[in-house]
C-alpha cells in the first residue's frame, strides 16, 4: 500500500476552484477533489493585512504524483504565488487506497 496524500490549495471563486479540480482530475493526478467554501481568510500578503473569502480544494492522490500535482497547480491556478499543501492519511481503508492509487496509476 502506497502512502496517500491530502493535496490542498485556495482559490478566490468556486468557478476556480471547479476548473482547477476538473483539471487536476482530467489529467489523472488526482482521484478526486472536494470544495468548500466560502471560508473567511485574514492574511498578510505583500507586506499588507487582508481580509476576505476563498474556496478551499482537497485533493486526493499518491505521494508519487505528488510532484505533478503541485505543478499543475501552480501553472494553472490565477493567483502568482497560491498556497499548495499536502499532509499524509495516516490510515484509510484497503477499497480507498485502491481507488487513489488506481486513479491515479501512471
Amino acid at each position: 500500500m502506497g502512502e496517500i496524500l491530502t493535496v490542498s490549495t485556495a482559490t478566490p471563486t468556486r468557478d476556480a476552484a471547479v476548473r482547477l479540480s476538473r483539471s487536476a482530475i482530467s489529467a489523472g493526478i488526482a482521484a478526486g477533489g472536494q470544495i468548500t467554501g466560502p471560508v473567511g481568510s485574514v492574511f498578510w500578503h505583500a507586506g499588507e493585512f487582508g481580509e476576505g473569502e476563498e474556496w478551499v480544494v482537497s485533493f486526493k492522490t499518491t505521494a508519487a504524483r505528488y510532484d505533478e500535482l503541485e505543478a499543475h497547480l501552480i501553472e494553472h491556478h490565477e493567483w502568482q504565488n497560491p498556497e499548495v499543501t499536502a499532509v499524509p492519511i495516516a490510515r484509510a481503508s484497503a477499497a480507498y487506497v485502491e481507488w487513489v492509487e488506481r486513479v491515479t496509476a501512471k
